[in-house]
């Protein structure tokens, strides 16, 4: 295997080339097979009840998680650009799952899914992974955060084996209004089972940490009901038998009209499959010292969700908690992913009607846990200590998230981080008088010459600061000398702001010189009209001395 600096020495040339033919190429052996069926196996382990848990709580069947780990899960190994990533059905769109299936239908939600694929294959093909990368961390934070919160509302139902009288509003504040109101149906069975679930979940975890915590409290679960015929709700009992095969490959129901339904949903899955799968192989990177190759990635996401949809899946995404699983299991590389896939395949052929035997109430209070670790509870509360503007910003994604929209969250959540980036590069830029400096070295100051430094770059949050500090010189003297060596970059606005200044200098009869321009910043001020004879370009202030003697 080759070590980080081999791996990061060939993204740039090979920015399309999955990581499983990198792996292939420097050598794939029988122990590195070996340490990845092991991976494959564990990282299956936890995926099996997880994606028939987010199925369920996203309003679809079970079976369709399944076919999404399958066949996501495998094309997102097989093509992606990180060597961990594992794809599958995930928590983080059980909110918009469950809303455009109410909406849309099955049908619906299969071609939304299809149209994601085609435009995360796209996104990626136009490399715009490079810049996704780019969101803000509080913006992050705060949505990671939201989306736990309507996960573990979205279970409150099974948690408490809720009856209700129609179908469960997708608002969480309507939501919890209907559960509040349905409180007298709660069933102590189910909520007896859900936290007999949660605790064994917490407590193998706690004394047995390398055990799957996750599939031995729901077998677990499953057996105690089945003996002990407790009256809760079941997979079986509400779904039926689970089917042995995912069914075969059919386009989903395409249309003008459906398309243009479906549209804007798959843009929303878009936005949020590109953020949570590059997300999840920076978690992957942390972890292993290693680096995926974004573009690639969002086009293997791409294809995954184009192939899930033809066999009735849903939404795939890179898992940060099985891809974290994957690389603490020893994988080599996505040879572990794709085998992940091939177990669950394995489980559908030979024990899919045991399947029937698992309560919600356990699947539900699976998910539970699975909300609280994500919510980032830590992080959350370091940003909103740490400055009023990333504050603002996890807070304001956090609310927008909860109480409105996903896609809105992180789009207002975005633009927040934007703004707050411009006022602390703005507050960075700095402009200072180099008269103190010219009286040591000349005895004394010059009045018909005056020195300015500016420090930082200089864009349109720093021109429209600084430029009033320019602005406000009473007495413009004879030679304005503003000294560029340590502006890193301007840009049109700032340009702007020098050729409006160099016409004021000019009208009182001054001349404006710019000392050590660097060229790409020069480069920009003669494009926005700072140039010659309106201002005089010069290397140091001795240019300044003698161009000022030939006036």
């Amino acid at each position: 295997m080759t070590d980080k600096k081999t791996d990061e020495r060939d993204e740039a040339p090979n920015e399309f080339l999955p990581k499983l033919v990198t792996v292939l190429r420097e050598g794939y052996s029988a122990r590195d097979f070996q340490a990845d069926v092991l991976a494959g196996l564990t990282v299956a382990i936890v995926a099996l009840p997880l994606s028939m848990a987010i199925a369920i709580a996203s309003g679809v069947g079970p079976e369709r998680g399944l076919y999404t780990t399958i066949i996501g899960g495998f094309l997102v190994s097989a093509l992606g650009g990180s060597r961990y990533q594992v794809g599958g059905p995930a928590g983080a769109f059980i909110v918009l799952v469950s809303a455009w299936v109410m909406q849309i239908g099955i049908e619906g939600l299969i071609l939304a899914t299809f149209l994601s694929g085609l435009l995360l294959v796209l996104a990626g093909l136009l490399r715009l992974g490079t810049y996704i990368k780019f969101i803000p961390y509080p913006v992050t934070v705060g949505f990671t955060a939201g989306i736990a919160v309507i996960i573990f509302a979205s279970q409150m139902k099974d948690l408490f084996g809720l009856s209700l009288a129609g179908p469960e509003p997708a608002e969480i504040l309507h939501k919890v209004g209907t559960l509040w109101g349905a409180r007298g149906t709660a069933t102590p069975a189910a909520f007896g089972v859900a936290i007999g679930t949660i605790a064994l979940i917490l407590g193998v975890k706690r004394l047995r940490p390398g055990w799957p915590n996750l599939m031995i409290a729901i077998v677990t679960a499953a057996v105690v009901v089945a003996l002990t015929g407790l009256p809760v709700e079941t997979i079986g009992s509400r779904f039926g038998d689970l089917p042995r095969l995912p069914p075969s490959p059919s386009l989903p129901q395409i249309s003008f009209d459906a398309v243009m339904q479906a549209l804007p949903y798959a843009v929303s899955f878009t936005l949020l499959g590109a953020i949570e799968s590059l997300l999840s192989a920076v978690v992957a990177d942390g972890m292993s010292g290693r680096q995926h190759r974004s573009n690639i990635e969002l086009v293997a996401q791409g294809i995954a969700n184009v192939g899930t949809s033809l066999f009735g899946g849903f939404c795939v995404t890179g898992t940060i908690a099985r891809t974290a699983t994957n690389v603490r299991a020893g994988s080599r590389g996505p040879v572990s992913g794709m085998l992940h896939a091939l177990f669950v395949l394995g489980f559908m052929l030979v024990a899919a009607p045991l399947a029937a035997f698992i309560p919600l109430a356990a699947l539900a209070g699976l998910l539970a846990v699975v909300a609280w670790n994500m919510a980032e509870k830590e992080e959350f509360w370091t940003l909103v200590k740490s400055s009023k503007g990333d504050a603002m910003v996890v807070i304001v994604t956090f609310l927008l998230v909860v109480f409105r929209d996903l896609t809105e969250g992180i789009v207002v959540g975005f633009a927040l981080g934007g703004l707050v980036f411009i006022r602390r590069m703005s507050d960075a830029a700095e402009v200072e008088t180099a008269q103190d400096e010219q009286a040591k070295t000349s005895g004394g100051v010059d009045r018909d010459r005056v020195v300015y430094r500016l420090h930082g770059p200089y864009f349109f949050g720093a021109a429209a600061r600084l430029g009033v500090v320019l602005d406000r010189i009473a007495d413009y003297p004879r030679a304005f000398v503003v000294d560029f060596s340590d502006v890193p970059f301007i840009d049109s606005s700032g340009a702007r702001s020098f050729e409006l200044l160099a016409h004021k200098v000019a009208r009182k009869g001054g001349q404006l010189y710019l000392v050590a321009a660097r060229p790409e910043v020069r480069r920009t001020l003669l494009a926005q009209g700072a140039r010659e004879p309106l201002v005089r370009f010069v290397s140091d202030l001795g240019d300044v001395d003698a161009a000022e003697a030939a006036r």
